[in-house]
């Protein structure tokens, strides 16, 4: 995902009552032939090491901010995860190489009483971006979505990431709102200092 400005970004969600849309074009040039989704077990090293590598990747890139994760966040990040009620991370594999992430973490609709599906990271790596890897990504959490029994899935992206906009929009994602009259959702956060988490 591509973020320019990261202190302005859009909520959006698609409702699963829906069919995704997924638009079929042309295959682009040299498109990979062995593309695999996989649900990651982050106690397995391979696994961890591919998360921690497209993470990083992400983290550092200017639509992710430009800043690198601590060393000691990173290190720990996967044992966290793991350990973590309702996380969920799901790898892309490019011909049996690492090439996309999705994290992703059960919420609660109380005006549904049902689970939501928050997408909270996803990337593809640079040298593959344009081959709808993301699609995938968003079609396995859509899985696990309906396995949980969500009534939605969510997501924050840039005003400025029109590129990622695209890729949501024709997965079936549009801005949040209740009634056009009172516009869309804003998201915004206050950043707290929490304890270590060990």
């Amino acid at each position: 995902m591509e973020n320019l400005n990261p202190l302005s970004p859009v909520r959006f969600s698609v409702k699963l009552t829906l069919e995704s849309i997924f638009k079929k074009e042309m295959p682009m040039p040299s498109r990979p032939r062995n593309i695999e989704i996989i649900e990651a077990d982050l106690a397995l090293p391979e696994h961890a090491d591919a998360m921690k590598l497209l993470l990083s990747e992400y983290a550092l890139d200017p639509m992710g901010g430009g800043e690198p994760i601590p060393d000691e966040t990173l290190e720990r990040l996967p044992r966290v995860l793991s350990q973590r009620p309702g996380s969920y991370t799901l790898l892309a594999y490019v011909e049996g190489q690492p090439a996309g992430l999705l994290n992703a973490f059960e919420g609660f609709s109380t005006f549904a009483c049902a689970p939501i599906l928050n997408i909270h990271d996803i990337v593809v790596t640079r040298s593959l971006r344009g081959y709808k890897l993301a699609d995938h990504l968003l079609e396995a959490a859509e899985g696990i979505a309906h396995r949980i029994a969500a009534c939605k899935m969510t997501l924050e992206v840039l005003e400025g990431n029109t590129r990622a906009q695209t890729v949501y929009r024709r997965c079936g994602f549009e801005g949040y709102e209740l009634d056009p009259a009172t516009g869309k959702a804003l998201f915004w956060q206050k950043k707290l200092t929490a304890p270590s988490l060990q």
